[in-house]
């Protein structure tokens, strides 16, 4: 009977992901509608993403690719905040959104649309600190 339960696990994890996991099967079908909310302070979050470019390829190379596939043309969306937008030696580029969360599977998709390949992608969800921040530092003063 241990011997039969082992091999049944990985096929009742398997039907625990699918069963848990619609979502997932609709997203590879259709790409979601194009957002027009923009962002406010009750609902926006910052969305810092990394572009982390393909060393092994020459730039022009990779320039070319983002225009064959519209990455300047679709990112960032129409209505979406770019906080700030740096090349980092090294690593590639640093994109800061500031976006309704609402959007947030729109701007997964843009990138996985028009930037995979020539970019990997990290995404990390933020939120501006500086003022808390600086008003910890006052009080301590």
């Amino acid at each position: 009977m241990r011997r039969s339960l082992r091999a049944a696990w990985p096929l009742a994890a398997l039907a625990m992901a699918l069963a848990g996991a619609p979502s997932a099967f609709a997203q590879a079908v259709s790409a979601p509608p194009s957002g027009t909310a923009t962002a406010t302070p009750e609902d926006a979050i910052l969305l810092t993403v990394f572009l982390k470019h393909d060393q092994s390829r020459p730039l022009a190379e990779l320039n070319a690719q983002l225009a064959r596939q519209g990455f300047y043309k679709a990112f960032p969306p129409p209505g979406i905040e770019v906080v700030s937008w740096n090349v980092v030696m090294g690593v590639g580029q640093i994109v800061v959104l500031r976006l309704p969360a609402t959007r947030l599977r729109e701007i997964n998709r843009v990138l996985e649309d028009t930037a995979w390949g020539a970019y990997r992608t990290e995404f990390f969800p933020t939120y501006d600190f500086k003022a808390v921040g600086l008003g910890e530092h006052e009080k301590a003063r």
